[in-house]
């Protein structure tokens, strides 16, 4: 009976693999799990396919960085923008509350104004007035209008209106009504008389400067007499 030469190999002995992931030689940790005849996996050499992998991840993430910090931008963007348009509709809000309150108390401002201007404001009356003027001033109401300033027709409403030689330029002439105003917020407008310079002065002067020329100039029979 013959036998095979594969029967007299398996003959020879048991194989042992080591499977240990701490090398009894050099102390390391095994990155798999291999024998110590060399069947285990072998780890990848450089320059392998994974090197491009690790690149590509790495501009994938500083990508995504990049998209995020645009997002993080915009959204402060919005929120700076949506701050201020809150700040701005708040003091809109404040002006136009502010603004009815005191144009109510108009008229009694008024009454105030014409009391001084009689000398009928004295006592218990002058110092409610005082006080009164004194809380409207520190709410920002301001008191405008006044004889001699150049018209404004922005703020000043023209109920009557002449010519003067006095004046170089359209001025207040008289103030029948002062205005009132918040900042740039016209309450009410100053009620004015308004004094435009007379187009006929500039002529009148004309011929009186000629007039005086003419007196100033000898006549032909003076002359003659005077020869």
């Amino acid at each position: 009976m013959t036998t095979s030469p594969n029967e007299g190999e398996e003959r020879e002995g048991p194989v042992i693999r080591d499977k240990r992931r701490i090398d009894p030689e050099t102390g390391k940790v095994r990155e798999s799990g291999g024998t110590s005849g060399g069947t285990g996996e072998q780890p990848a050499a450089p320059g392998s396919p994974a090197a491009p992998a690790e690149g590509d991840a790495d501009s994938s993430l500083k990508t995504q960085l990049a998209e995020r910090l645009a997002d993080l931008q915009r959204l402060k963007a919005e929120y700076d923008n949506y701050r201020k348009r809150v700040e701005r509709d708040r003091v809109a809000v404040r002006e136009q509350a502010l603004g009815q309150v005191l144009q109510e108390l108009l008229p009694v401002l008024d009454d105030i104004g014409r009391a001084r201007d009689h000398d009928e404001l004295t006592g218990g009356f002058k110092s409610v007035g005082d006080r009164l003027e004194s809380v409207t001033g520190k709410l920002g109401l301001e008191r405008y209008g006044a004889k001699g300033e150049p018209f404004d027709p922005t703020v000043h409403e023209a109920l009557m209106h002449a010519y003067s030689a006095d004046v170089t330029e359209t001025s207040v002439a008289d103030v029948l009504q002062p205005g009132y105003r918040i900042g740039e917020r016209v309450l009410r407008p100053a009620r004015v008389a308004v004094a435009e310079p007379d187009p006929n002065a500039e002529s009148a002067a004309q011929s009186d400067g000629q007039a005086d020329a003419s007196d100033a100039t000898p006549s032909s029979d003076e002359k003659t007499d005077d020869e």
